[in-house]
């Protein structure tokens, strides 16, 4: 019988390739907004709804999906495009006077967007548990949604450029930033060492993304200075407090060196069990780069994992066979090259590795984990890590933050819940669309 793989049911190039309005259509569809914009209007109460909270609500929506830096820019884009207008809930032109002269206006003014956009900031948590409704409906439309995820942190530069002095809060200077700093090394092919040292002064966005789909499942926004491993801990307890399934759903967590932490690793495990598939730092001083294998006399491992044994003979190195992970034991199994590989070995007879050899994780848990470093499935699983440096990517450049107009913690935590929320709005109305187009055709087949 022939097995015609099953189609995936999502990915990000899907909604690369609509047009704007199409994007921001579905945007404004699937959002599950109702309960802040209800919030929004009981605040406004009697108050003068010239520009009603609903349409201003889109209007930011909007200025995201077509990338618009600053709300004047977003004010000449609703200007002069009717249908997006129209879309946001701006039907009619406001008849106003402005010293004894009548003006009339098309859009909101830009001191109307900063008033909204202040009361946005005040309702961080609502927008929070619209990050999270959306999280909740993708694991229901995707069913392997949360399988495997991937962390990383992703620098947003402030726009301020360095810490003010003047300490007082006046609405405008950022006084929550910091500097941070990320190392990058490696070894180039000609085996010399390279180094490269980034700087920035703002905050940290770190996420936690499905490894699969390349979506959000939680993030949060740091000062700069905020290390990678200590926020790692915060946002999965907090993950096991608030939103447990999420966690009871994950197989695997994919993280690159600067992760690399005994404590990390055991808690995912140990707690969770979620394996951990993450880079590890050399932090060894041994001149020959391996250490025996405590039991064995003729095995060695090194600090990636490989473990190896020499001919009684020969003295020849050879690197074992990897043989899996035992569960109920909590070893990894390695076997004999000579068996496994049809290497001739004279002295297999008097070898102590000739049957196999059991490792218990805890020689050493940063080196040793549940899927061996040294096996091509962990490789095929560190691949994934790549799915959360693209989302860091289209942050950037489809969501606004490479360039910006953003000052303050809050502003920032609000602005990227925003960003995120859209993210995941596009991705649940392109899933809820493709299904309805199925269900269709299967109707019309029928």
């Amino acid at each position: 019988m022939a097995i015609i793989p099953q189609q995936t049911l999502f990915v990000w190039n899907e909604i690369e390739n609509l047009g704007d309005l199409e994007r921001l259509r579905l945007v404004i569809e699937y959002m599950p907004d109702e309960e802040l914009m209800e919030k929004l209007e009981k605040e406004r109460k009697n108050g003068r709804d010239d520009y009603p909270v609903r349409a201003m609500w889109n209007a930011i929506l909007a200025g995201v999906v077509y990338q618009h830096i600053s709300v004047e820019s977003l004010r000449r884009e609703l200007s002069r495009n009717g249908q997006l207008r129209i879309m946001c809930g701006f039907h009619t032109a406001k008849t106003k006077k402005y010293r004894c002269e009548k003006k009339t206006e098309i859009v909101p003014p830009a001191w109307v967007f900063t008033r909204f956009l202040k009361k946005l900031y005040e309702h961080e948590e609502e927008i929070n548990k619209i990050f999270e409704k959306l999280v909740e409906e993708l694991k229901r439309l995707l069913p392997d949604f949360g399988k495997d995820l991937a962390i990383d942190s992703k620098a947003i530069k402030s726009l301020a450029k360095r810490e003010n002095k003047n300490r007082k809060a006046d609405g405008r200077r950022d006084k929550d930033a910091d500097w941070g700093k990320k190392e990058y090394r490696g070894i180039r092919e000609d085996g010399t060492a390279w180094e490269k040292i980034v700087k920035w002064f703002g905050y940290k966005l770190h996420l936690i993304v499905d490894a699969n789909y390349e979506l959000p499942v939680a993030f949060s926004v740091t000062k700069a200075s905020q290390a990678d491993v200590k926020e790692a801990h915060r946002m999965i307890e907090k993950i096991a407090e608030e939103r447990p399934e999420i966690l009871e759903a994950c197989e695997t967590m994919e993280a690159d060196r600067g992760y690399d932490d005994t404590k990390l690793i055991k808690k995912l495990w140990d707690e969770y069990k979620i394996k951990p598939v993450i880079d590890i730092c050399n932090k060894w001083k041994d001149p020959d780069g391996t250490r025996p294998l405590e039991g064995h006399e003729n095995v060695v491992y090194n600090y990636k994992g490989n473990v190896y044994c020499y001919c009684l003979d020969t003295g020849k190195k050879r690197e074992m066979a990897v043989g899996g992970f035992e569960k109920d034991r909590k070893t990894l199994k390695k076997l004999c090259p000579a068996k496994q590989y049809g290497l001739k070995c004279k002295y297999i007879d008097r070898c102590s590795a000739k049957k196999g050899i059991r490792i218990k994780l805890d020689v050493d848990r940063r080196i040793f984990t549940p899927i061996d470093r040294a096996s091509y499935k962990w490789e095929k699983y560190y691949n994934k890590r790549t799915s959360v440096e693209r989302v860091n990517s289209r942050i950037d450049e489809t969501f606004g933050f490479e360039k910006h107009y953003i000052r303050g913690k809050k502003k920032m935590t609000v602005r990227c819940g925003i960003a995120l929320c859209i993210m995941l709005a596009m991705a649940v109305g392109r899933i809820k669309e493709k299904q309805q187009e199925k269900m269709r055709s299967l109707v019309k087949t029928a």
